[in-house]
């Protein structure tokens, strides 16, 4: 999977995929959550995040105290170590990941806390999402990152007939 390729991608369609998200935000297909979720479906049939995980080598995602609890349980630690070891706060007083590429990223691209990993990563990289013209801004930052994004947003315009 060549990221690079994506990546330049997108940048060159960020106008184009903005300006369709904020039509759909503008008037909202009544089919729209089903044509997401078929999207969503379709995409990730085709795209297989192990390949990739440019997500986990690029962004952290948010932690949050649910996160930080199930983690560091699961770790057999306390959270306040978990924090002290792995995480920062952000400019936006965000708990995030101290270093990048991610900590719990294998060398195969697996994810060595999947069971427990946090909710941002669960949910990464959200074209599932009901009211998708709700993260309009996020999912044009998400097509730079991660292919699946891109090909999702590709995809709906083509299914959404545009």
């Amino acid at each position: 999977m060549d990221i690079e390729l994506y990546r330049k991608q997108a940048l060159q369609k960020q106008k184009e995929h903005k300006k369709f998200l904020d039509g759909l935000k503008k008037k909202p297909p009544k089919n729209l959550d089903y044509v997401v979720q078929e999207t969503h479906e379709e995409v990730f049939e085709k795209v297989d995040c192990l390949q990739c995980a440019n997500c986990c080598k690029t962004t952290g995602p948010l932690y949050t105290e649910k996160d930080i609890e199930r983690i560091a349980k699961h770790l057999r630690m306390k959270p306040a170590d978990f924090e002290s070891k792995f995480l920062r706060i952000d400019e936006d007083n965000d708990k995030v990941l101290q270093n990048l590429p991610c900590f719990f990223l294998n060398d195969d691209n697996t994810c060595s806390i999947y069971e427990v990993r946090p909710k941002a990563c669960r949910e990464y990289p959200h074209t599932d999402r009901k009211k998708i013209y709700q993260i309009n801004s996020l999912m044009v930052k998400n097509t730079v990152i991660c292919p699946a994004a891109f090909e999702f947003v590709e995809r709906i315009m083509k299914n959404l007939g545009k």
